[in-house]
């Protein structure tokens, strides 16, 4: 049976999107290398004739002396200056477009990604354990083979190119200088070409090589998977006491309704329910105020200042906790009890006014056991 520790499951889009906001990415060299090459072997083909018979025009007026040059040294500055002007656009305009060729490359490979945190220290990176076991990779150990392997094609073919035209390269000196320097400028072209052919090849192989390496990296186990699962739909455990917690403040800022209640329902230690009834407005009644412990005394103290009546009723008062929620109608299975409950305190309010006799205890309402979380199911006989 596979181990849940083998990381063996695909990485999900969540742990693929941490890892670019990381700044992780699949990264081709080989591709930069030729996006790099190329570019700057097509520039120097479309602007070297422009450049070369600039730069003999320059030198044939820079080369140029006469007695008004050579007494004023400040004009071989200004000379200079303009040969330097030429130069630094030139090298400008070669940085910047192997620079885009560089740029466009890493976002084919990987995409775009903006972050910070590579460049950021992390002193875990100096770990020369971790180093060591980085150095014998698979990914690294395939690095080393693929550049075992251009190595050897890139010298094969150089030195084939070299040996089938070193002859021709011979004769280009005897040769007229405009012929010679075509020929050499061709000769140069054809061997570049040749090397270009083989980083593209190389390219080829390592863009999907890298995206496989990268992939394989961010694996996960199972228990990795169904983390990430409860991260992203919610620990029980943390959205229970998010809930409790909103329960306790809203349970605290319904203390200041309790005036409102026709009667409050007690433990009559650890539980208080304040509940309402308006024929003319409610299709049942609501808890309007309810709370434990420290809650459930302040609403009993805010009952007795103003002459809501207090019952004792365990049961109830632990089903409506549980069941009904605030502003809410009480559940249909409460409907009996609770209602046992407001005719007990109509005919107490009516003695209190003077209209009736006092009535007796209020008698145990008729909760349903299971609406009782106290309540302990009988445990279910074995078979015989």
């Amino acid at each position: 049976m596979e181990s849940s520790q083998e990381k063996s499951l695909p990485a999900s889009e969540r742990k693929l999107q941490k890892a670019r906001e990381d700044g992780q990415g699949a990264r081709s060299r080989d591709l930069s290398h030729l996006a790099i090459l190329g570019a700057g072997a097509a520039c120097v083909l479309a602007f070297m004739p422009t450049l070369m018979d600039h730069m003999q025009r320059a030198m044939s007026q820079q080369l140029v002396f006469d007695a008004r040059t050579v007494m004023t040294p400040a004009a071989m500055l200004e000379r200079l200056q303009a040969m330097l002007a030429v130069g630094l656009i030139a090298s400008a305009a070669f940085a910047v477009v192997t620079g885009a060729a560089a740029l466009l490359s890493g976002i084919g490979a990987g995409g775009w990604i903006m972050s910070l945190k590579p460049i950021s220290p992390q002193f875990n990176r100096l770990n020369p354990i971790s180093g060591f076991a980085n150095l014998f990779s698979g990914q690294q150990m395939a690095n080393v083979a693929k550049m075992v392997l251009m190595t050897v094609l890139l010298s094969y073919v150089g030195w084939k190119y070299m040996g089938t035209s070193i002859e021709k390269v011979a004769m280009l000196v005897l040769q007229p200088s405009a012929s010679a320097l075509r020929g050499a400028a061709e000769w140069l072209t054809g061997g570049v070409t040749l090397l270009l052919l083989i980083v593209l090849l190389a390219a080829l192989v390592d863009v999907p090589l890298q995206a496989f390496f990268f992939k394989s990296r961010l694996k996960m186990t199972h228990e990795e998977v169904k983390q990430e699962h409860k991260e992203s739909e919610g620990n029980p455990h943390t959205k229970s006491r998010i809930r409790q917690r909103q329960r306790e403040v809203a349970d605290r800022a319904s203390v200041a309704a309790v005036p409102k209640a026709d009667f409050v329902v007690t433990n009559p230690t650890h539980y208080s329910v304040a509940l309402r009834y308006d024929e003319a407005t409610m299709n049942a009644p609501q808890v309007i105020a309810r709370g434990t412990d420290l809650v459930a005394l302040k609403i009993r103290e805010v009952a007795a200042a103003h002459g809501v009546p207090v019952l004792q009723s365990p049961m109830l008062a632990r089903a409506l906790y549980a069941h009904a929620e605030l502003d809410q109608p009480i559940p249909a299975t409460l409907y009996t009890a609770v209602a046992q409950v407001l005719a007990y305190v109509y005919r107490l309010k009516t003695a209190l006014r003077g209209e009736g006799r006092m009535p007796e205890a209020m008698a145990e309402p008729q909760v349903p056991p299971e609406l009782d979380p106290h309540h302990k199911m009988p445990a279910a006989r074995g078979a015989a």
